[in-house]
């Protein structure tokens, strides 16, 4: 933890904070600073607080109104971040966990012949981590992977870990694919980890650090002596029950909760006005803004934290670090991801016959599926049934490693054709026809909503929190420091902010 200066300056009463970005871990680093006693103002660049986790209105033609997720629809209960957070904020009634019926894969599938490759849905396996599976005897595992793949699988039971206890010892990087490759080869991390990987973080398993995304499997690896046991063990230590949970009404209701305890604790949030530089002062620092109508404002601060994306982050930084962060180190951009959201008044679903979802392998062609990944919401979600045979599905388009320019469906894809594509995906998906069921749809796009968790952003994130330590009063959170998901950034937040001293 760091408290950076002192929350009271003597006689003049709080000490001035000042967080730039009003996503989750800004909202989160101001309301530790006002609970620690500093007089805080938060500045959001944009109209809407919140981030990825804001809430979308969908008003629908019987004249009610569905509110949904913009981005994060549930969080990792594998640490207790989050679920704290929900306790303090009085959330803790609204805890709600999935449907536990599972979820489904969409792989590719030989149609034999002209070496036309269609695709196949197959039950997820209902123990894994990122795709890795921890029972090798499990039925779904066998029907995903085939004979061939299975039987160099079960090499993992017996292979010496020999080479990965010398890795952990060494500290160097290792990546998921490198370990999966190895220990139970390309069968399991083309058809079972690729598609998680590319669905979860919109990566490349070869790129991936698996110390960011998997913490302790490494170390587990080697103490079981087997990958699948190491993610056997992973999971039974793991609380009971599912490892995500949501709130009722969706995770905005955390943003919701989050502001008014913020307004509660006294702080000012200020939407519409972007930051625009950093500066050193004698007593601690400046932050120049401008507003929407242009107007250009000064604030002073001894404690100041920036909560925005990668690149808004670095090109507030690098001006005052005196060379220690590299333009050549500076975040991209990310090539972008695009959700698409459909409300359908379709019978066929109610089965739910792909469970809560599937994930799509990047094997499978785009004219295929362009999607990477579907959430059946409504299959997932009880309290997002609002009406008999109304679904939600939520399909994701876009992945890091797509190259710019691509023609696969993704960030730059226009609204008309993407939601064409998302009807034409789901009804491939779900085997449900879909045309002419949908009421109500629209498009939510992040440009930079997921970091790149590979070894070298690890390395390039290591050398930004060294910078860091040195700069008294200055802080910078986010999930591209943290890593993916809610609980990575809360728990970031609440070690690096929370311990602020009075």
């Amino acid at each position: 933890m760091r408290s950076g200066i002192e929350a009271h300056d003597g006689h003049r009463g709080p000490r001035p904070a000042v967080v730039v970005g009003g996503g989750i871990s800004g909202l989160l680093s101001a309301w530790e600073l006002a609970r620690s006693g500093h007089a805080v103002t938060l500045l959001e660049a944009t109209a809407t607080l919140g981030g990825c986790v804001a809430p979308v209105h969908a008003p629908l033609p019987d004249g009610t109104e569905l509110v949904l997720d913009a981005g994060a629809e549930s969080f990792a209960v594998r640490t207790p971040a989050v679920r704290e957070l929900v306790e303090e904020l009085g959330l803790s009634g609204a805890v709600v966990t999935p449907n536990p019926v599972g979820s489904w894969m969409y792989l590719p599938d030989p149609a034999g012949g002209g070496g036309e490759v269609a695709g196949r849905a197959v039950r997820s396996p209902r123990v894994g981590i990122l795709g890795i599976p921890g029972d090798l005897d499990a039925p779904e595992v066998a029907e995903a992977l085939g004979t061939e793949a299975l039987a160099r699988a079960r090499q993992d039971l017996t292979q010496p870990v020999g080479r990965w206890e010398q890795a952990l010892h060494d500290g160097g990087p290792v990546t998921v694919g490198a370990v999966v490759r190895d220990r139970m080869g390309d069968g399991v991390l083309q058809v079972l980890v690729a598609p998680v990987v590319a669905g979860v973080h919109s990566a490349d398993p070869d790129t991936l650090d698996l110390r960011t995304v998997a913490p302790g499997l490494l170390e587990a690896l080697v103490t079981e002596g087997s990958l699948a046991r190491a993610v056997a063990s992973r999971r039974a230590a793991a609380p009971p029950g599912a490892l995500v949970a949501s709130l009722r009404g969706g995770m905005n209701t955390l943003t919701a909760a989050l502001v008014e305890a913020l307004r509660a604790a006294g702080a000012t949030v200020r939407t519409g006005v972007l930051a625009t530089g950093l500066d050193r002062a004698a007593d601690g620092w400046t932050v120049s803004t401008r507003t929407q109508d242009g107007t250009e404002a000064t604030l002073s601060a001894g404690r100041v934290v920036v909560a925005t994306d990668g690149p808004a982050a670095w090109d507030l930084l690098a001006p005052v670090a005196g060379g220690a962060l590299a333009a050549a180190d500076r975040p991209a951009e990310g090539a972008g991801v695009a959700l698409v959201t459909l409300v359908a008044d379709a019978a066929g679903l109610d089965a739910a016959p792909r469970g809560t979802g599937l994930l799509v392998s990047p094997q499978v062609p785009a004219d295929v599926v362009g999607a990477k990944a579907m959430t059946h919401v409504t299959a997932k979600w009880d309290w997002v049934r609002t009406a008999p045979h109304r679904h939600v599905l939520r399909l994701s388009y876009g992945r890091v490693t797509d190259a710019p320019g691509a023609s696969t469906p993704g960030y730059g894809t226009g609204d008309r054709e993407l939601l064409a594509r998302a009807v034409t995906d789901a009804t491939t998906l779900t085997g449900v026809d879909l045309a002419g069921t949908v009421v109500h749809s629209f498009v939510v796009r992040w440009r930079s909503a997921l970091p790149a968790a590979t070894t070298a952003h690890r390395a390039a994130v290591r050398s930004v929190r060294d910078w860091l330590e040195g700069q008294a009063g200055l802080d910078a959170v986010g999930a591209w420091l943290a890593g993916t998901g809610l609980a990575a950034v809360v728990g970031d937040v609440r070690r690096r902010i929370g311990g602020d001293e009075t």
